[in-house]
């Protein structure tokens, strides 16, 4: 991770940390939901998500979860950044959401779109004893992959979780977020403020 990096994801932090908005025993539950806080603001794993991948127009985030999931942890990198989701019922890394520019669609079927703006297209590779498949959101400068590996023979409430518990955010939302809370010191993308 950058110096710059780094330090936007620090200011975010810190400015959360400050106001209240993140309480040390959630901070794994909230470190990618798409609203934190009072202001209903997202949170900073999803900044750092963002910073990844700089072509994306959308970023994913956590709407919420259900009793039986948690959220297990966050990997960002220049080009990707992926979270997962553990099930009491369902296994480790039941649900894997990443974030990259571009994605391999190969024999995936486009279905209609829950979401406004994008494609949605799905491809299941194993029914039993596994449920794995992988659902893809493609749009403009980026795709979000949601890879299912589902123990147990309910697969209805993790795709709930798939469908109704993670969000997007628009980037410009997390632009005007790190402005605000670097008081215009920082750019969300720091070539398009004219700063190194």
């Amino acid at each position: 991770m950058s110096r710059r990096r780094r330090a936007i994801a620090v200011l975010v932090l810190g400015a959360s940390a400050s106001t209240g908005c993140v309480a040390p025993a959630s901070f794994a539950s909230e470190l990618v939901a798409c609203a934190v806080g009072e202001d209903a603001r997202p949170a900073n794993g999803v900044v750092l998500m963002a910073q990844s991948v700089p072509t994306s127009t959308w970023v994913p985030c956590l709407e919420g979860m259900p009793l039986g999931w948690h959220f297990a942890d966050l990997e960002a990198h220049n080009g990707s950044a992926t979270f997962w989701l553990d099930s009491d019922r369902h296994g480790v890394r039941a649900i894997e959401v990443t974030l990259t520019e571009e994605c391999a669609i190969d024999g995936a079927s486009e279905i209609p779109s829950d979401r406004e703006g994008m494609r949605r297209l799905e491809k299941v590779t194993e029914v039993s004893p596994r449920y794995i498949g992988q659902r893809f959101y493609v749009f403009e400068g980026g795709c979000i992959t949601v890879l299912f590996t589902i123990s147990g023979e309910d697969r209805s409430e993790p795709l709930a979780v798939a469908t109704q518990g993670l969000g997007a955010v628009p980037r410009n939302e997390l632009r005007d977020l790190v402005r605000e809370r670097s008081d215009g010191r920082l750019e969300l993308d720091p070539a398009e403020g004219g700063r190194p």
